[in-house]
């Protein structure tokens, strides 16, 4: 099944109340038409909407440290108590050196949550594909929210990336983001190995966020 993964970031029409909205929406669109949706809101808003929705909330960032002195820091027990079932490791808006990674993708597993690694290469992906996360979304950094798909843009970067992962680990699911829109974006993302998309602006900022949803999933089908 098609995984879509909505990265919710801090814009104002995906946070509070807009948020929840936004979150009821996706899962609508998911039983509609059977694809696989994952919601990752801000960390305030991830109790509300996991106790609102069924569908899998994710959070958009996880430290690999446990109980203690960590203030500020968001540790994956605290994550799971709140209701998500997974979180975003090293997205381009939040790096973390290699080691950092490690100890985030480590701390999600003794938590029992879900890690999506996002890269930004095909060297990084297969780095870090190599600490068996259970996603990695491949996104070079330039191309997020430029409305230009990295299917389009860098074919090469996907189709490479998904053949060093099979060779690194192949029970790690290959996601492709930056620039996803619609449907022509999510059905090229596919073709080119990947089992489906990571993306943000071009849902959350549409007009009618429903319908560039729908776009989304039934124009991949085309």
């Amino acid at each position: 099944m098609t995984l879509i993964v909505l990265n919710f970031k801090t814009y104002s029409e995906a946070t509070g109340e807009e948020a929840l909205r936004l979150a009821e929406i996706c899962e609508d669109v998911s039983k509609e038409y059977s694809v696989k949706m994952v919601v990752a809101p801000q960390t305030a808003d991830i109790h509300m909407i996991s106790e609102a929705v069924k569908i899998p909330v994710y959070a958009q960032h996880v430290d690999g440290v446990g109980y203690g002195g960590f203030t500020g820091h968001i540790t994956a027990a605290s994550l799971k108590a709140a209701g998500a079932s997974g979180s975003l490791i090293n997205h381009s808006e939040r790096r973390l050196k290699l080691a950092e990674i490690d100890s985030s993708i480590s701390a999600c597993r003794s938590s029992g949550l879900k890690s999506i690694v996002c890269t930004n290469n095909v060297a990084t992906t297969r780095a870090a594909a190599s600490l068996k996360p259970d996603y990695v979304a491949v996104e070079p950094p330039e191309l997020i929210g430029s409305g230009i798909p990295v299917s389009k843009a860098d074919p090469d970067v996907v189709r490479e990336s998904v053949d060093a992962v099979k060779k690194v680990a192949p029970t790690v699911g290959v996601l492709c983001g930056a620039g996803i829109a619609r449907g022509e974006d999510l059905k090229a993302a596919l073709e080119l190995g990947s089992i489906g998309v990571l993306l943000a602006s071009g849902i959350i900022k549409a007009k009618d966020q429903r319908a560039a949803l729908v776009d989304l999933v039934a124009g991949a089908r085309e």
